[in-house]
């Protein structure tokens, strides 16, 4: 190929991945495999030291991780990337590497039910603290800096509602406090929204949804943008300060712009252990492959969705970025043009118990947890996902009693309207 940069496409089939080199295979194999043989005693102590690359244990890496790992680096335009568990298991491995007990991260408010749940009670007990500002406000994200700020942490398209953030905005807050802007990309995916390219430090994705697309395979993934200097301030010491496990190697200093990806696979991967297994991530390799085929579809449905929903008499009000008349359509034309996202909520007039019922009339949709699906969704965040928040808590993260999640599938949309339209007479 010449020097030409390729373009998402191409990346998202190719990027990270050769023909086996033993074998010839096109498809990435499955090293389902645990441990890997050195070569000599002299190799597995460079391997073990941080003296080379290599695979030692899939604990810490595996080959076809290995290629998913480079493919979303090259999407998001990082450096480097780790594939965990999950997408809190990535919030936990960020978060160790930057914050010690008594630490404090700002998060936007709107985020994933999970993720305040994560933040609020699991993050207590090792002594890190959550300090929750507006996004809608981004004088409050200036407010809430303290001197024990560590980080900040945003959606780009936040879960339940489909609100888009500013991410410049918050950006420009995190640099002037000295801390790396967190940017959880699930929703959008870098086709819609590549975050590092307005400001994000360091993108977090739960690969179970859009990159994987099938509702087949849990992961997380840890981007590194390469863009912060660790070494600022001796605010960060697990990446600035000489690491005892590894004979006294400085990470920001031995490995420069991939430094922080570097931290969370021997530091925090290594030690927690949430490690993906090779299947999923050859799983959610091959959902990656038709990323910008499906996204664009999901788009396109919700829109069409969205619209349908706005016209009908049931309906109180419908959050949709996409949609000209919402409050965030400025943003999502900014920061996301193929798309507003799959993923938004609706008020039903009959409130409570209007949501309850409608999700058990609907038969295309499928009531489950879940987002980023082929198939459309549905839930009902007040009594599932955001069920462990008070009535307050809940309308503040957009999750009122009367609100309704869908995350609109790639059926044809026509069916989809349909679905719904008897759900709504019924």
């Amino acid at each position: 190929m010449s020097d030409r940069l390729p373009g998402f496409s191409t990346l998202a089939v190719h990027a990270g991945a050769q023909p086996d080199p033993t074998t010839g295979a096109r498809a990435t194999p499955i090293y389902q495999t645990t441990s890997f043989v050195f070569n000599d005693a002299d190799h597995a102590a460079s391997l073990f030291g941080l003296q080379a690359f290599g695979n030692i244990y899939t604990r810490i890496g595996n080959p076809t991780n290995a290629v998913l790992e480079e493919r979303v680096a090259a999407l998001e335009g990082g450096t480097a990337a780790l594939a965990v568990a999950s997408g809190h298991a990535a919030q936990v491995v960020v978060l160790q590497q930057l914050l010690q007990p008594g630490d404090e991260f700002i998060a936007a408010r709107k985020l994933y039910g999970g993720s305040i749940n994560q933040f609020t009670h699991a993050f207590k007990s090792f002594g890190w603290n959550v300090v929750w500002a507006d996004p809608d406000d981004i004088a409050s994200f200036e407010r809430a800096v303290t001197p024990r700020t560590k980080a900040i942490f945003i959606e780009s398209i936040a879960n339940p509602a489909g609100s888009i953030t500013d991410i410049e905005a918050i950006s420009t807050v995190a640099r002037k406090a000295g801390v790396p802007l967190i940017v959880d990309n699930t929703l959008a995916s870098p086709y819609l929204i590549r975050p590092i390219d307005h400001g994000a430090d360091i993108v977090v994705h739960s690969l179970t949804k859009f990159l994987g697309g099938h509702g087949n395979s849990l992961g997380g993934i840890i981007v590194d943008a390469g863009t912060f200097d660790w070494s600022t301030g001796g605010k960060y010491p697990m990446l600035s300060e000489p690491r005892p496990e590894y004979h006294g190697i400085r990470l920001q200093e031995t490995f420069g712009n991939f430094a922080f990806a570097i931290a969370c696979r021997v530091l925090g991967l290594r030690d927690l252990g949430p490690a993906l297994s090779p299947f999923n991530a050859f799983m959610i390799l091959t959902g990656i492959e038709t990323l910008p085929l499906r996204m664009q579809k999901h788009c396109d449905n919700a829109k069409a969705v969205a619209e349908f929903l706005a016209g009908h008499p049931a309906v109180a009000s419908v959050s949709y970025a996409g949609l000209p008349s919402d409050k965030y359509n400025r943003l999502a034309r900014k920061y996301a043009p193929k798309g507003a996202g799959a993923v938004f909520t609706f008020s039903l007039k009959g409130g409570y118990d209007a949501g309850v019922n409608l999700v058990s009339k609907l038969q295309l949709f499928s009531h489950l947890a879940n987002v980023g699906d082929t198939r459309s969704l549905v839930i009902h965040p007040a009594s599932t996902t955001h069920s462990q928040l008070d009535d307050a808590a809940k309308i503040k993260s957009g999750a009122g009693p009367d609100v309704v999640r869908l995350s609109v599938g790639i059926e044809d949309k026509e069916d989809l309207i349909a679905d719904l339209e008897q759900a709504l007479a019924a």
